[in-house]
């Protein structure tokens, strides 16, 4: 049984389908699942069939004929995310029906021909992806910072969160912690590789801290600078010299757009591969205390059985948690129809101790869920009781 489901309505091609698919695959692929077995793709003859505890988002083509009408707006009474996309050159109020024109809608852009942007954002309709988009970029200021100010303002307009130093930590508060705090919940690292980025131990520590927290890393590196072997790890993209209008920038304008899709799809390998290793970690506690995991269920949450039996259904989530965060595991809990309280895990490390004392205090105050860190994941279930 699946899920996770994705409906194309409207007026899809067969190539807009064919081509959103295989995105849609490759995305997947980096969470373990499959179309046809855990996510199922539906069209308009389909789509009654879905399963309705699944996970679902729709994508609604905008065309002449405004099809499946019926179905997007069933959809829509059912509380489902409804995506309505048009081309780039299209007009949204002639091609989509008026009551989808409420819901924020997509112009697929002539410089996405695999569709990355939709196929995200369906990804992040069904909790695959975190809705929110963050982005660190790391830097020497002597060297890149017209260049890092333009990424910045960029990728906000994107709809990014984008931590850069000078502009996201407020007068008086402690700058380190502070950067380390938003490092621990960024989706990519953008780093700006230019000369003498390791010679300040700043830049060093971004980069080794972003490895330990298994954030991946985009690599922009300067016109005829040879990059460190240490970063060999990282996707790269080089630079020629015709492509910055000034040493430290800024960056031609389409080679900045490429480089803001090529973070789209880092960013999710990025989040697939730390869900997997909180989850690996979350297995290994689990163990060591003679549980174990149970299954996958949907909204990917975890069923772990204890050593008396009894079962339980743990979020694992990436980043740092949130009173939101909280209240959308028990949404999900809700709609999955799993019984007993649901557990947010989170790994804590660099996560401020201001912050930790709001989560202590939510824990406290909060009844319908607990969340609990990775790292102690054992000795708090060894002791779980309600």
């Amino acid at each position: 049984m699946s899920i996770y489901e994705i409906g194309l309505l409207g007026d899809v091609t067969e190539v807009d389908r064919d081509t959103l698919v295989a995105t849609i695959v490759k995305l997947i692929a980096d969470f373990d699942l499959e179309v046809g077995r855990e996510v199922m793709i539906r069209n308009a003859g389909s789509f009654a069939e879905r399963n309705g505890h699944a996970a679902t988002a729709v994508a609604y083509f905008g065309g002449s004929t405004q099809a499946d009408q019926d179905l997007a707006r069933r959809a829509l009474t059912a509380s489902l995310p409804v995506i309505p996309t048009v081309p780039a050159d299209g007009d949204f109020s002639a091609m989509v029906p008026s009551f989808l024109h409420g819901a924020n809608g997509l112009y697929r852009r002539a410089d996405d021909p695999e569709m990355r942007e939709l196929a995200v954002g369906l990804l992040e309709c069904l909790g695959l992806l975190r809705r929110q988009r963050r982005v660190f970029v790391s830097y020497r200021r002597v060297e890149s910072r017209i260049a890092a100010v333009q990424l910045h303002d960029l990728l906000s307009g994107r709809g990014c969160d984008v931590f850069l130093d000078t502009h996201d930590i407020r007068p008086a508060e402690p700058f380190q912690e502070v950067l380390w705090h938003r490092l621990c919940d960024s989706d990519v690292m953008v780093m700006l590789d230019t000369p003498t980025y390791f010679e300040s131990k700043w830049t060093r520590q971004e980069l080794g801290r972003a490895r330990a927290k298994e954030i991946h890393v985009l690599r922009i590196v300067w016109p005829d600078h040879t990059p460190s072997k240490q970063t060999d790890f990282a996707e790269t993209i080089y630079l020629d010299q015709a492509e910055l209008t000034g040493y430290d920038g800024p960056i031609l304008d389409e080679v900045a757009d490429q480089i803001v899709l090529t973070i789209e799809s880092l960013r999710s390998r990025s989040i697939a591969s730390r869900y997997m290793s909180i989850t690996g970690k979350l297995r290994a506690e689990v163990e060591k205390i003679g549980g174990e995991l149970d299954g996958v269920g949907a909204h990917r949450a975890i069923a772990l059985r204890l050593p008396d039996n009894k079962k339980l259904w743990a979020y694992p989530i990436v980043g740092i948690p949130t009173a939101d965060l909280l209240n959308d595991v028990v949404n999900k809990a809700h709609r999955a129809d799993q019984r007993g309280m649901p557990i947010l895990v989170y790994d804590h490390i660099g996560i401020r101790d201001q912050w930790m004392a709001h989560l202590k205090w939510l824990d406290e105050n909060i009844r319908a869920v607990r969340a609990i860190r990775v790292a102690e994941a054992a000795w708090t279930l060894a002791a779980w009781e309600s």
